[in-house]
């Protein structure tokens, strides 16, 4: 597509919406920044800008009459497609397409892309280290906090991108094409937006849309969405699986990862050798180990990458021990799907903080997922009552309730023992405490450092 002299809304000014814009003013675009957000002001905006784009008209608020006359409309992930304003584009025939449907217009090398209800981060972080080993130019974008528009114009027959990339990016991709593409799980998740699950499964299987049967998906045997995808999958379908053998594929066997090919299993590694905790990072690595393979990367560099990697920060996350207590900072468990896996990794009793925005989720199995780890569950935000019923549906009582992040902190410690665990797991989003997942999850964690640090004084 040749966007020269295209005039385009780009509708968002976070991070997509700016790394859009400044994208299209680099390929000869006219475009205009604009947010709803009418507290936002434009000089806010433009000292995000870099020097040389600075001149792009920035609209806050209501939509001006002299910005009208777009030839297309890109709206970040966080606008929603049923909006009026949205739909004022669409109505008047204008085309809609995301920051990585544009962005892909000017892709010239491989693009591996992975979505999922949970994990994605962590495993598009894995695949992006154990690429960067096999292929020194390899880009690591999308959801994962960096725009594909930041780093496309580098791309060339050298390069790969390794894309993470959600539901909410996947609804308006259209000829975005990955040789590798991966769906680790889908899980009732931002209903708020898609309303049913149904939709929020076609939107997810949107990333195999343009693949053919010379790509590669990669699939969870044991979800029941990715497994259905997989009967119609256009490409071809290699899946992994956390609960039984496979003729074909990964799977995990009591403390062992193999891998099968026409019935012949050859053990890759035992996952007691890895710094990941918990069954869904067992999962995060077998998908990882799918995906590079599929990219022709030789086994023992992936098997010695996986075994050097950390876990991404924010997602089951060891933080310290103080008096005898491990802390653990799972902010990122932003659903409920994601914050079981959380309380899965736990080995102890765990005091569990949990709650925040409302995306509309129930919390039935993530209560029933407690399974007598859970000594407290302290709870906070707009979700807190609804939890708190949810857990007195199930007979769990030992609810306490917050009325701020730092008082639900405190009471974590005061109810701690030596050899428990504190887990900060939400199963909601950040949004009406936090700007996102990522403050709660340095919050914690600099109360956590400050706590040691005042044991040490105490102590000298």
């Amino acid at each position: 597509m040749n966007l020269q002299n295209k005039k385009v809304c780009v509708a968002g000014c976070g991070k997509s919406g700016i790394g859009a814009a400044v994208f299209l003013k680099k390929v000869g675009a006219e475009p205009i920044l604009y947010d709803e957000n009418e507290k936002l002001t434009a000089e806010d905006v433009r000292q995000r800008l870099p020097e040389e784009c600075r001149e792009i008209p920035i609209y806050t608020g209501i939509l001006p009459k002299e910005a009208a006359g777009m030839d297309f409309l890109v709206p970040s992930p966080g606008v929603p497609l049923d909006t009026p304003f949205v739909r004022k584009f669409s109505s008047q025939g204008i085309p809609i397409m995301g920051e990585i449907e544009v962005a892909y217009q000017y892709e010239r090398g491989r693009v591996i892309a992975i979505t999922g209800t949970n994990g994605k981060t962590t495993t598009t972080t894995l695949v992006g280290e154990i690429m960067k080993r096999h292929v020194p130019k390899t880009f690591v974008v999308g959801n994962i906090g960096t725009p594909y528009s930041d780093y496309v114009l580098d791309s060339g027959n050298d390069t790969v991108t390794v894309a993470e990339v959600s539901s909410f990016q996947l609804e308006t991709v259209d000829t975005f094409h990955p040789v590798v593409s991966a769906i680790l799980n889908i899980t009732p998740d931002h209903l708020n937006r898609h309303h049913t699950m149904e939709e929020y499964a076609t939107v997810k299987n949107k990333i195999t849309q343009r693949q053919t049967k010379a790509d590669i998906c990669v699939l969870n045997y044991e979800n029941e969405y990715t497994r259905e995808i997989g009967k119609k999958c256009p490409a071809e379908v290699v899946y992994f699986s956390s609960a039984r053998r496979l003729e074909n594929g990964l799977y995990l066997e009591k403390d062992d990862i193999f891998l099968s090919e026409d019935g012949i299993a050859e053990k890759l590694m035992n996952i007691h050798e890895m710094r990941l905790v918990g069954i869904c990072n067992v999962e995060n690595v077998m998908a990882a180990i799918a995906i590079t393979l599929a990219m022709g990367v030789p086994k023992n560099l992936i098997l010695d990458t996986i075994c050097q990697f950390q876990a991404v920060e924010h997602r089951i996350e060891y933080t310290a021990t103080v008096n005898g207590v491990d802390f653990y900072n799972d902010s990122k468990g932003t659903n409920p799907d994601a914050a079981i896996q959380g309380i899965r990794a736990m080995d102890r009793p765990t005091i569990l903080i949990g709650g925040g925005y409302d995306k509309q989720s129930a919390y039935d199995e993530w209560i029933e997922a407690f399974d007598h780890k859970v000594k407290l569950l302290v709870l906070i935000g707009q979700t807190r009552e609804k939890i708190a019923a949810c857990a007195e549906k199930h007979d769990f009582h030992a609810v306490m309730m917050a009325d701020s992040f730092e008082q639900a902190f405190q009471i974590c410690v005061e109810h701690a023992d030596p050899g428990d665990a504190v887990l900060l797991s939400p199963a909601c989003a950040s949004w009406g405490m936090f700007p996102n997942y990522e403050v709660r999850g340095q919050l914690f964690k600099d109360m956590v450092h400050k706590l040691g640090q005042s044991v040490e004084l105490k102590g000298e």
